[in-house]
């Protein structure tokens, strides 16, 4: 792996300790609340990174693995029988399995048409930005259910 692999790579785990440790301490019950108009929830929305981001951009597209993906808007989904402690978890487990590959994209959906993303530079680039766009959400959120922020622990 290259210096500059790793050097993404540190920065996209920067972001997301910040999506996991901006809901540090949240009630089960905020975690499942939407607080915005258009309805996500914080554990929506760690869903959604797991599953269309650390997944679909790693193992999917960069592994080329046959894993099971989310269909439209589903893993913005949480069922109320699944606990909150596993859904982090699984955000956990995609993000150390998406560390782990170091490759050229082995698989390129077709849905994408002419865009394509050419490399692991490019694709860890992407994920950052992602991941760092739902960390500020995850801060509006958490800062609206009990006024803690992340720079500032309050």
């Amino acid at each position: 792996m290259s210096t500059e692999t790793e050097l993404l790579l540190s920065s996209l785990a920067n972001q997301r300790e910040h999506v996991l440790g901006i809901l540090e301490g949240l009630p089960d019950e905020d975690l499942r609340r939407a607080v915005l108009p258009s309805g996500w929830t914080c554990l929506g929305l760690v869903r959604h990174l797991a599953l269309d981001v650390e997944r679909f951009w790693f193992r999917s597209v960069m592994a080329g693995e046959q894993v099971e993906l989310a269909s439209d808007g589903d893993a913005w989904q949480v069922d109320p029988d699944v606990p909150a402690g596993d859904v982090l978890s699984l955000y956990r487990r995609e993000a150390e399995l998406a560390d782990g590959v170091d490759t050229a994209p082995l698989n390129w959906p077709d849905f994408f048409g002419n865009w394509r993303l050419e490399n692991l530079r490019a694709i860890i680039l992407h994920v950052i930005t992602e991941t760092a766009t739902h960390a500020g959400h995850l801060d509006a959120a958490r800062e609206l259910i009990d006024g803690r922020t992340w720079l500032i622990l309050t």
